[in-house]
């Protein structure tokens, strides 16, 4: 059997699941390994700074485009969200791989909105059933957005609320379309 290595937070994440803190100590290793140059041969720009990262999420940060999260029982969402998820932007023209979701349950991720700013640069934040006081945001009803200087902030429901209650759901919907598409 080969041993498996990896340094990937994300490749990580998906192997394992659960935290994995390191004490310091170090293992004697028997292979062979690569110099540090061969090792950034073989590593493109991406995976290179992908080790670095402040946060765990999926998708691209680039389009300015955040989803902000809580769901402590899964990486991002629970099935039957992530489904609703994906067929929700869709009708947007945005994609799972277009836009950025962080969950903050995930204790690798601060729960500081500053930091929160600083790394995804968004211009579209969308709190999906996250209390804007969790964040220290001012109070923003529920489907509505509030403009900042350099981003606005949508809170609305989480999906699991929206399943539960179709009013939910439809004010949800009404809003999150004009606030991607303004």
């Amino acid at each position: 059997m080969n041993t498996l290595l990896t340094n990937n937070p994300v490749a990580l994440q998906a192997l394992m699941s659960e935290t994995i803190f390191s004490t310091g100590f170090v293992m004697q290793d028997t292979a062979v390994k690569p110099s540090p140059s061969q090792v950034l041969e073989q590593t493109s720009p991406a995976d290179a700074t992908m080790v670095q990262e402040e946060f765990v999420y999926q998708g691209d940060k680039s389009t300015g485009v955040l989803f902000i999260l809580r769901y402590p029982d899964y990486p991002y969402f629970s099935p039957q969200a992530e489904e609703a998820f994906v067929k929700t932007i869709g009708a947007l023209q945005l994609t799972p791989e277009n836009v950025a979701v962080v969950n903050l349950a995930n204790t690798h991720n601060p729960n500081d909105f500053k930091r929160i700013m600083s790394f995804f640069e968004p211009t579209k934040i969308t709190l999906l059933g996250v209390e804007p006081a969790s964040l220290k945001l001012p109070a923003i009803a529920h489907n509505s957005y509030m403009r900042g200087r350099v981003a606005t902030v949508f809170n609305t429901f989480s999906f699991e609320e929206m399943f539960a209650d179709i009013n939910k759901k439809k004010l949800f919907w009404t809003e999150f379309k004009s606030f991607i598409l303004s």
